[in-house]
């Protein structure tokens, strides 16, 4: 076991002591949810069974598919489909966002129900969005909210098991993409040898998150990147995904996540939007750079947030709108650069 004294450099004293005071508490993450705030806040439910807390997981939405591997239909439940209404919370927990707009239409519930809510999370505080509730936990140095859970269940003094270990580890490694981005820190090395000594195929994790394309996704993926914008001596890129490609190839918006990350691997990119159609003139917007370009500023003027390097917002307008107000936020960076 890897000592926690050698590595904790999360003060989650505030949030324990918050847990210890309740008696109910219900757990969440944002709408369309990843598999950072699914594996946190599935690894502080499976840990808060141990104890007489009453506890619950809500999603806002339907919960993709890859996924499956942590069983979610046997733990949560989602806003729209709910087994029973929401009764009186002591204490609710918000993971990967704090910006509760991201938790609409959940949020507005919540607000009625509960004593305290707060968020628990690793993305910077938005500029031009909400604060975040009173006694929230936002530490951006985390890879991952999984770490953070994981020093939440620690200083908890739980013991660790294949159910937690299985869903932090999930959090852990979809966040980092298997360790690429873990923020020149040791932490997330250190925790996930710990956590790999209740794994039983961390192959398996690694499969269900990012090895789980299938012919027709493949098919769609060779479409669209054959429709690549370059500017900029090919140092910006930008793709549109359209409402009608994906329904024609049967895919769902949560088979569009990666794409990003593809372009990005691109030699001479530095800087990459997708805009995808969702629905009549929205957008989600999604933004990456390779620094040190921040994209966490267009982000936030189209009302997103995100990283300062990994961000993204829903933009209302025409294609060519909003990709020529994003390609001028991105060539003025890379102008002063």
């Amino acid at each position: 076991m890897v000592s926690l004294a050698r590595f904790n450099n999360l003060n989650v004293t505030g949030i324990t002591k918050k847990i210890h005071k309740a008696s109910s508490i219900l757990l969440t993450t944002h709408k369309q949810c990843d598999g950072d705030g699914l594996g946190a806040m599935l690894g502080l439910y499976h840990a808060l069974k141990k104890s007489s807390k009453k506890v619950r997981v809500v999603a806002v939405d339907d919960i993709p598919k890859k996924y499956e591997f942590l069983e979610c239909d046997k733990y949560l439940e989602t806003f729209n489909k709910l087994k029973t209404p929401i009764d009186a919370t002591d204490l609710v927990m918000i993971f990967d966002t704090n910006d509760r707009r991201l938790v609409d239409p959940l949020y507005k519930a919540l607000e009625s129900k509960s004593d305290e809510i707060i968020f628990v999370d690793h993305h910077p505080i938005l500029n031009q969005g909400p604060e975040p509730t009173p006694g929230s936990f936002i530490d951006t140095s985390a890879a991952s909210t999984g770490e953070i859970a994981y020093f939440i269940i620690k200083n908890l003094n739980i013991r660790l098991d294949e159910k937690i270990a299985r869903a932090l580890y999930a959090s852990l490694a979809f966040d980092t993409q298997i360790f690429r981005f873990v923020k020149s820190s040791s932490n997330t090395h250190l925790i996930c040898a710990e956590l790999l000594e209740h794994v039983q195929n961390a192959e398996e994790i690694h499969r269900s998150l990012f090895a789980n394309y299938t012919r027709k996704k493949i098919i769609y993926l060779g479409k669209v990147l054959s429709e690549l914008e370059f500017l900029a001596n090919d140092r910006i890129a930008i793709l549109s995904l359209s409402r009608k490609d994906l329904e024609f190839h049967s895919l769902d918006m949560d088979d569009t996540r990666d794409i990003i990350d593809m372009v990005m691997s691109i030699q001479t990119v530095v800087c990459a939007a997708i805009l995808r159609e969702d629905a009549a003139n929205l957008y989600k917007m999604s933004l990456r750079s390779k620094g040190p370009i921040e994209v966490l500023g267009i982000a936030e003027n189209f009302g997103g947030g995100g990283h300062m390097y990994a961000s993204g917002a829903e933009a209302r307008g025409s294609y060519e709108e909003i990709r020529n107000k994003v390609v001028e936020q991105i060539l003025a960076r890379l102008d002063v650069k």
